[in-house]
């Protein structure tokens, strides 16, 4: 098995999230003797909430090469919005950082879809970073909320979700934004935000949902069984 470093801590809960699904996945194809190799970066998600973009550039590359010299041969960072550091940081490193955006475009053409709501917090739901990989790498266009729901949006994840902290009135605001997003033409929801599928079920919605973090977590099992 090959081993992957994990770039985690934005959120812990995030990270615990994707370390739990990875050994899982695992020991559906190996079984359960054995267990792969994983290196654990977590960094203090102050360093994301400063929303200082040189900074954050200047850590997930330190962060990138520690991981390349202690053995890695891909890394997984292990959430949607510290994803904005890939075309600033992959050039840079000589392993592949495996895509939280191509998991989900993968998983989306195979189901066949080709309008997707994406939802999570600001930074991912305004920036380009998952959108333009699957506008360019699989035809895909990306909607997003209204912007007076954009903040509320990201409250509920900022100050609650990545907090461990679940509220009715979250699982309704999010409902009722998939709804919307619906109404714009969407096929399907990106839950981008690795808290989002604990908040809301398929069996909620009448529309598929793409949970990113299992589908970026079969991702990284893939590459480690190859």
């Amino acid at each position: 098995m090959k081993t992957i470093g994990l770039i985690g801590g934005t959120s812990w809960h995030s990270t615990i999230e994707y370390y739990r699904l990875i050994n899982v996945l695992v020991g559906k194809e190996i079984g359960s003797q054995g267990n792969p190799e994983l290196i654990i970066y977590s960094i203090n998600i102050e360093l994301m909430r400063e929303q200082n973009k040189e900074k954050i550039y200047s850590k997930y590359l330190e962060v990138s090469q520690k991981l390349e010299h202690a053995g890695a041969k891909a890394i997984v960072i292990c959430a949607n919005t510290p994803h904005m550091v890939y075309n600033y940081v992959q050039p840079k490193i000589n392993i592949p950082i495996l895509h939280i955006a191509d998991a989900t475009g993968k998983k989306a053409k195979k189901k066949g879809l080709n309008k997707l709501g994406l939802l999570g917090n600001r930074p991912t739901m305004t920036g380009d970073f998952i959108p333009n990989i699957l506008q360019v790498n699989y035809d895909i266009q990306t909607f997003i909320p209204e912007i007076k729901h954009i903040n509320v949006a990201h409250n509920h994840v900022s100050k609650e979700l990545t907090q461990g902290h679940f509220t009715s009135e979250a699982k309704q605001f999010f409902i009722q934004q998939i709804e919307l997003l619906v109404q714009k033409g969407a096929d399907g929801i990106i839950l981008g935000c690795t808290e989002l599928p604990l908040l809301v079920t398929q069996e909620e919605v009448n529309i598929p949902l793409l949970a990113t973090t299992e589908l970026h977590a079969q991702m990284a099992v893939d590459f480690i069984l190859s």
